[in-house]
């Protein structure tokens, strides 16, 4: 291990960053058409990479490394934390459905809905696991 430098704790920033500015960018429609012909494809393409971004940015500043899978051997404290993520998950599907229910549904880009309820099921699945294997039936009995 190595310790961590101004450069390391920057670098995650500029990826939120850049995230933020490719998510908003879906708000606007400035794209240009790509080479699929299509201005609407552009900014939903831009818009994931966005989202991409911030969640590689949120994992290097929740587990000081860049990766993908939020493994369980990565939580510092698993069985008091997987409730925040199940919590989370349900406001994710929370504010999905009072967008689909407002006057707010005209100006989301189409594909917001569901997008946002992708990610609160992912993250509702994730805490449950890690409910089922260190508080529920799938924990495992230390001898």
């Amino acid at each position: 291990m190595h310790p961590t430098t101004m450069e390391e704790k920057v670098d995650h920033r500029w990826l939120a960053a850049a995230g933020v500015v490719l998510v908003l960018q879906t708000f606007v429609d400035l794209t240009p058409e790509g080479p699929w012909s299509s201005r609407s494809f552009s900014r939903g393409v831009l818009g994931l990479t966005g989202l991409f971004l911030l969640y590689a940015a949120w994992f290097r500043q929740t587990f000081g490394q860049y990766g993908l899978a939020p493994t369980v051997n990565r939580w510092q404290h698993p069985s008091e934390t997987w409730l925040n993520v199940v919590v989370f998950g349900l406001g994710c599907l929370v504010v999905t459905r009072l967008i689909r229910l407002s006057d707010l549904n005209a100006i989301m880009p189409e594909p917001a809905g569901l997008v946002l309820s992708f990610i609160g099921w992912l993250a509702v699945f994730n805490g449950a696991y890690v409910w089922l294997i260190t508080k529920g039936p799938l924990t495992e009995e230390e001898e």
